[in-house]
This record gives structure tokens, sequence and C-alpha cells, in this order.
């Protein structure tokens, strides 16, 4: 029997950049900005984490468009058992009601996956998982991408991200286990509620 796909989901409060042994994570994503040259908050431990060769490595790869993710090695973080880095570029959450299409406003009061923000950011997990599986990602672990000082609605920014994971784990066996890791317990209660209540707002998604 095939492991139930809500199993292979960790959720955890912690920093990313140091996830915990026991998880055998071998791949981070990291929220980075267009530059991939570092910065702050997640961008910021990773690269401290990853060490300057990190920094040498991506000025070579002339930055990452918004929605869009790169991969490349560790690092110093190799000595943790860390493989690769994925570095995805999540949206700025501009909070527009007016987006110029009829019946779409652009803040949190559209239906999901009706703003730009929500397309851009569900490419960066789409991008992310489908590295995954070109480079044989065993376990995953996730940043909440944009959530941030990109400001993104973070029930909404949960319901993205785990729509799209769960999505990608039912049809695939790579990675074996995908980690949410969170900042906080508050940022972790979002998440837990979000998986709790799945069924509700999947089926209604699906429905829209």
């Amino acid at each position: 029997m095939p492991q139930d796909v809500i199993e292979r989901i960790h959720l955890i409060v912690g920093d990313i950049s140091d996830p915990p042994a026991e998880l055998r994570v071998d791949c981070i994503v990291n929220a980075a900005n267009e530059s991939l040259l570092g910065g702050g908050g997640v961008d910021g431990a990773i690269h401290r984490a990853a060490g300057p060769r990190l920094l040498e490595h991506n000025r070579t790869l002339g930055g990452c468009p918004t929605g869009l993710a790169k991969i490349t090695p560790a690092f110093d973080l190799e000595s943790a058992g860390i493989r690769h880095l994925i570095h995805t570029v999540g949206p700025v959450w501009s909070g527009k009601r007016d987006t110029g299409v009829p019946g779409a406003p652009g803040d949190d009061s559209a239906s999901l996956g009706n703003t730009h923000e929500d397309v851009l950011l569900a490419s960066c997990y789409t991008q992310c998982l489908s590295l995954c599986v070109k480079h044989a990602v065993r376990c995953v672990a996730f940043p909440a991408i944009s959530t941030g000082v990109y400001r993104f609605p973070k029930q909404r920014a949960a319901k993205i991200a785990f729509g799209h994971i769960h999505g990608h784990l039912a049809r695939h066996d790579t990675p074996h286990r995908v980690v949410i890791c969170v900042y906080s317990e508050e940022d972790a209660r979002v998440y837990q509620d979000v998986i709790d209540t799945r069924a509700a707002w999947m089926l209604g998604r699906r429905r829209a």
C-alpha cells in the first residue's frame, strides 16, 4: 500500500537552515530575491549557513525572475547532509483591489487562484517540486514563501503551498517527504488549520 500523502508532509517550527537531523532533509528551498545574492530573513540565514561560495556561485546565474526557481549546490551545508539548495523568488503582495480585470479583485477578497500574485506563488512551488523530481531529492524543506516582508496573506499563502505540495505528492513518489518549516508557533497554527480544514477548502477550490 502506498503511504498516504498527508503522512509525507511534516510541519515544523524552526530554522530552515538547520533542519532536525531525524528528518533527513537533503534539499532546502530558499525564499530568495531576484538577484539571488542574499538578503534578510530566510535568504540571509541560508546564505550564512551555506557560506561565501554560495554567493560566488550565484553571481554567475544572472538572477531569477519572480515565480521561477534555480538549483545550486549546498556548499557548507553539505556537511549536514544537504545536497541541494533551490532558490525561488516569491511575489510581493500588492493588495490592490482594482486589477483591471472585471470581477477579479486583487486583494484578499479574491477567490483563491484569482490574483496575479496567487499564480506567481503557485509557480514557485511547482518549479521547486519539478526540480526535486529532476534531481532525485528525497526530502525537501520549504519556508512560508512570500509571507514575511513580501506581505502575502498567511492563510492564503498556506493554502496555495499546501494545495500544490499535496497535489504533487499525490502524483509523484519524489520527493518522498516535504517539510514545511515556519518561523513561529502562530504561523504553524495557520498551516495546521489549513491542513485540518483541507477537505472543505480544496473541494471549494475545485468547484470554483
